[in-house]
C-alpha cells in the first residue's frame, strides 16, 4: 500500500517553498548587474555615435519650426535623391538645396496636428537607422551615398509593409511640395505657369 504522505511542491506552504527555491548567489547577482550596466553603456555610445554628426549652421539651428539638426539633415538627403535633377551641372535645374525643401517641410511640419507630427518623425528615425539595415547597409541613411540611398528609399517604396509604402509616399509628396513650389522647377513638368498673375 502506497503511502499518502508524499507531497506534491505545490502542495507546501509558502515558506516551505520560498526556503527551497534556490537563491542566486552573490557573485552571480554581481555578474548580472555589470553584464547589465556593459549593455546599457553600449547601447548608449552606439545610440550617441548614431545621433551625433549632424552639422547645421547655428543661423539655420536656431530657426527652426518643428526639426531638430538630425531630422532637418535627414530631409536634405533624402530630398536630394528623390528630387534629384535629371540634368546637372548648367545650373540651369535647381537642386533641392536651392528651392531649401528642408526649410520648407521644417515650416510646413510645425502646423501639422501633433499625432501626425510625431507619426512623422517615427518615419525619419526608421528610414534614417533601421531601413539601411534591413538592406545590409551598417551605416545611418544620412552616411551612405547616392547609390545606397537610393537602394534604401527603393526597398521602402516596395515595402510588403502597406504602412512603410505610405510613409515613403508621404515623405516623397513632402519632398515634390517643398522641391515644385519654386518657379525655377516648373519646366520640368512643363508647366509655363499661371495664366493669370495675382494681383500685387
Amino acid at each position: 500500500m502506497e503511502s499518502n504522505d508524499q507531497r506534491t511542491p505545490t502542495s507546501q506552504g509558502p515558506e516551505a517553498q520560498a526556503a527551497a527555491t534556490p537563491k542566486p548567489g552573490r557573485r552571480r547577482l554581481l555578474v548580472a548587474g555589470i553584464a547589465s550596466g556593459a549593455l546599457v553603456a553600449i547601447g548608449s555610445v552606439v545610440a550617441l555615435v548614431r545621433t551625433s554628426g549632424y552639422d547645421v549652421p547655428p543661423q539655420r539651428a536656431r530657426a527652426f519650426e518643428s526639426l531638430d539638426a538630425a531630422q532637418y539633415v535627414f530631409v536634405q538627403h533624402a530630398a536630394r535623391r528623390i528630387a534629384a535633377p535629371d540634368r546637372d551641372g548648367d545650373g540651369a535645374i535647381p537642386s533641392p538645396d536651392d528651392t531649401d525643401v528642408a526649410g520648407f517641410v521644417d515650416a510646413y511640419v510645425a502646423k501639422m496636428h501633433p499625432t501626425v507630427r510625431r507619426d512623422l518623425f517615427r518615419l525619419f528615425a526608421y528610414v534614417e537607422h533601421i531601413a539601411p539595415l534591413r538592406s545590409g547597409l551598417r551605416h545611418r541613411f544620412t552616411s551612405l551615398g547616392p547609390a545606397d540611398q537610393d537602394r534604401v528609399l527603393a526597398a521602402l517604396e516596395a515595402a510588403d509593409e502597406g504602412l512603410l509604402r505610405g510613409g515613403f509616399e508621404g515623405l516623397k509628396a513632402l519632398v515634390f511640395m517643398g522641391y515644385y513650389r519654386d518657379p525655377r522647377t516648373w519646366s520640368i513638368l512643363g508647366y509655363d505657369g499661371p495664366t493669370l498673375k495675382a494681383p500685387l
